[in-house]
């Protein structure tokens, strides 16, 4: 394929194959005169968002393992406390039951990360790979009876009290069970319900340049809500939960459903539109 006439030092070719590298790109500079010599082949990827999520920084009653998080009350004082006793010498002053009473009901095993810990009401789990440009697409299922459950996005910078959706550092949408059940889009600490059933799985698409942040039935590809704002640093997906569990799938094309979607939407308002 031969692209000419590009006039400017930028341009766009779309339509390539998702996740794949291409490595016969080459590009040369002309003029009415003469035309230049080709350059070196460069590679370009359309590359897959894959992310994990940062174990090291979540909140301490979350059991992250790979993708999945579930609650866990104990905050793994139970583990940290029947591992203590297995390595320990039996003996009178070192008996299991000796161990059990002295060990402080506060002493927790604290992974330190690149930055601190979620803790308090804060029952957050960040991914450990930024957005900084791009369209991106993940999906999340979630127990639908979890007390409280949020997936969104936030800044790196969100403080380890934060909740999702309660500062500027974060947009979410937010399911609550607890006394009264709500769904709800939430971002700087307001709050938009929204309506219709809560679906079990969530798609979450990301264009950053545009600044939308878009939520999804991932079965029946509805649009949830859109957040419109202006992203002018990175941002990771971020997660919450309490008394309750949720796993992620990464590594997604964007749906074209969603691409549909968003160019029809494009510079309409509806009332999915930002909290502001």
């Amino acid at each position: 394929m031969v692209v000419e006439g590009i006039r400017g030092s930028e341009y766009t070719l779309r339509g390539q194959r998702f996740d794949t590298r291409f490595m016969t790109f080459r590009v040369k500079a002309c003029n009415k005169a003469v035309a230049g010599e080709f350059s070196e082949p460069v590679t370009l990827e359309t590359s897959a968002f894959v992310f994990k999520l940062d174990s090291g920084s979540s909140h301490q009653n979350l059991r992250v393992e790979g993708l999945s998080v579930e609650w866990d009350s104990t905050g793994g004082k139970v583990l940290e406390m029947k591992k203590e006793m297995k390595t320990r010498p039996a003996s009178p002053l070192n008996s299991p039951a000796r161990s059990a009473m002295m060990m402080s009901p506060k002493r927790t095993p604290m992974a330190r990360g690149s930055r601190d810990r979620f803790t308090a009401e804060s029952y957050t789990v960040l991914a450990d790979t930024a957005l900084d440009c791009g369209q991106h697409y993940w999906e999340v299922r979630f127990d639908k009876d979890s007390k409280a459950f949020a997936a969104g996005l936030a800044l790196r910078s969100l403080g380890k009290f934060d909740q999702l959706g309660k500062t500027s550092a974060s947009w979410c949408l937010h399911l609550n069970n607890w006394l009264q059940t709500s769904f709800t889009a939430k971002h700087n600490n307001k709050a938009r319900s929204l309506e219709g059933p809560v679906p079990d799985r969530l798609g979450v698409h990301c264009s950053y340049e545009e600044g939308l942040l878009s939520f999804y039935n991932a079965h029946t590809k509805q649009l949830l809500h859109t957040f419109k704002t202006k992203f002018t640093q990175p941002v990771v997906p971020a997660f919450m939960v309490w008394n309750g569990s949720f796993s992620v799938q990464t590594g997604l094309q964007v749906p074209s459903t969603i691409k549909c979607l968003q160019k029809r939407n494009s510079g309409t308002s509806s009332s999915t539109a930002s909290l502001t």
